[in-house]
């Protein structure tokens, strides 16, 4: 090699190891130097597990157009971040936020964490369109749409804070063609519940969803899974599962979603990731072995946590699996006949209830949690153990149970104390699992609704505050990446999560050093501290701590639309 050739070689190693050292962003020069926001001297952290720098963010329209050191330019509003971290907006896993912002889409509980957009469908979705029996969240709105596209434009056009995106799911197909009926489909259900999720995809689904625990998705075979899956993976879609089985029959659990995925080539995601009752705790390790070892021979399989070692569900969620079929009227009617309370009673008490009964997730009743009731003349219930509600009535816990769920007309709801902190944190430390609230969005109103688990107030703060702050189980950058740029990339939104010029402005302010959540299990209807700003497509919905009551939230389409 000539001596010219080798300077040549030379500095072109030095361009290249200059390009890779790690350095603060470069501001691409704009052409326009007037911007809508601009935020000044925050510490950003990008989204994509890079160590946080100062940078300057600049906004047009609802699209980042610059960052980097930004020198002196107009801008229409500014916000100094000096102090702060600045981050992709938050976007939460698992929601329930579908109705409730029809009816108040300021979605409180949701920007005061820091959450921009949200991914629903879990047991239920808005289509097909199927008026739900126990739609307390969907009372004064009117099911006016009859498609995606519709759902979207009444969503739109009554505006909400934040983006959602949602699933289809086999509980409402499975209820549109078959009703809340345990049995096998038909070829012909099976072809026409296909249509259904056809018909949704192509409207902007971004997968198909299944509650293995909550009839009609239960009755739904691994094989039916799979053929109604296949047909979501032709238009990019994933399938997405709360896996029939969170305590002794977990790791079957997870072994039939990762074969339903394989069948039907469609990236897995287990909501919720989680072991309960004290007989299973430490096996969330096992499941997350069982995920890994998917993952190296090319399964696409990856899961949601929220950071508490409790869960929340129907108090229905109790009763042995027959009690389900035929829906919630039937429910209430078995309740109230003397014969068939007798059968629920004895099931209960010899062990064959379900999932979350006594001594199969929960210890005691002094574990399970009264949050909320239909009823005005059960609401000093609310907030109190089923233990406290058995003494108060001074019946035995199993009574105090059944008769609780009949005369609420099965609509209660309960936390139960079932999981183990560590196998929290061990949830928390995978590099591919994201986080959900498994909460749909309220106000901040003591008044409105019952006693919610405080992971409708609290989830992401929590993490910044416990697991990051205070125990040092995730570093800032890595929870960062988990709230945004990997919860994009399971979601399939490609120019949202991360921090960079052309993508989606949805960004979140907050103070690393007081950031924390306030709800408790006593006390759980609290919003978060510590989250300053929240910008939404460009538009502040929190400032200063404060919502603005801007509503700038859209519809997110999926990958097949």
């Amino acid at each position: 090699m000539s001596s010219s050739a080798f300077r040549s070689v030379l500095l072109l190693a030095a361009v290249l190891v200059a390009a890779c050292a790690p350095h603060a962003p470069i501001a691409v020069p704009d052409p326009d130097p007037t911007y809508d926001l601009l935020i000044r001297n925050g510490r950003v952290i990008d989204g994509t597990g890079s160590p946080w720098s100062y940078a300057d963010i600049a906004i047009r329209g609802d699209r980042i157009v610059r960052l980097g050191r930004i020198p002196a330019a107009e801008a229409r509003d500014t916000i100094d971040a000096s102090g702060l971290v600045v981050t992709p907006g938050f976007i939460d896993m698992l929601g329930h936020s579908e109705r409730r912002l029809l009816r108040d889409g300021r979605a409180i509980s949701k920007i005061t964490q820091g959450i921009t957009s949200e991914i629903t469908g879990e047991v239920s979705s808005v289509v097909p369109v199927v008026p739900l029996e126990n739609d307390e969240e969907a009372e004064n709105v009117l099911l006016t749409w009859t498609d995606l596209d519709g759902y979207f434009e009444v969503l739109e056009g009554r505006g909400t804070a934040i983006n959602l995106g949602t699933m289809v799911t086999v509980g409402t197909v499975w209820s549109a063609v078959i009703g809340s009926v345990d049995r096998r489909a038909t070829p012909e259900e099976l072809a026409e519940m296909a249509r259904h999720v056809d018909t949704a995809m192509r409207d902007g689904a971004m997968g198909l969803s299944v509650g293995l625990i909550y009839a009609p998705g239960s009755y739904a075979s691994t094989e039916e899974l799979a053929s109604l899956a296949r047909v979501a993976a032709r238009h990019g879609g994933v399938f997405r599962a709360h896996i029939r089985d969170e305590g002794d029959g977990l790791l079957d659990a997870v072994r039939e979603a990762i074969e339903v995925g394989e069948r039907a080539g469609a990236p897995v995601h287990i909501h919720h990731l989680k072991a309960t009752g004290p007989q299973n705790w430490g096996r969330v390790t096992d499941a997350v072995e069982l995920m890994q070892a998917a993952r190296e021979r090319g399964v696409e399989v990856t899961a949601d946590v929220y950071p508490y070692p409790a869960a929340g569900t129907g108090l229905q969620a109790v009763l042995p699996a027959w009690v389900h079929e035929g829906g919630r009227e039937a429910i209430v009617d078995r309740l109230r006949n003397p014969e068939t309370r007798a059968r629920i009673r004895d099931d209960l008490v010899t062990g064959r209830g379900g999932d979350w009964w006594i001594n199969r997730a929960v210890p005691g009743p002094e574990a399970i949690l009264i949050a909320s009731v239909s009823e005005d003349t059960l609401e000093h219930f609310e907030g109190m153990r089923l233990s406290e509600v058995a003494e108060a009535r001074g019946v035995e816990p199993v009574d105090a149970l059944l008769d609780l769920l009949a005369e609420d007309e099965a609509r209660t709801s309960a936390v139960y104390f079932a999981m183990a902190e560590e196998d929290v944190r061990t949830g928390l430390r995978q590099p591919w699992v994201s986080i959900g609230t498994d909460g749909g969005a309220r106000p901040a109103d003591h008044t409105v609704e019952g006693s919610p688990h405080p992971r409708v107030y609290g989830t992401f703060p929590r993490v910044l505050r416990k697991y990051v702050r205070e125990e040092g189980v995730l570093t800032l950058e890595d929870a960062v990446r988990k709230f945004t740029g990997l919860a994009a990339q399971q979601a399939g939104l490609d120019e949202r999560g991360v921090l960079k010029a052309g993508m989606y402005a949805d960004i979140t302010v907050f103070d690393a050093e007081t950031v924390a959540d306030r709800a408790t299990f006593e006390d759980p209807v609290q919003t978060a501290i510590g989250i300053e700003h929240v910008i939404v497509n460009g538009v502040p919905v929190l400032r200063d701590g404060t919502p603005t009551g801007e509503l700038p939230g859209r519809g997110l389409r999926g990958r097949g639309r």
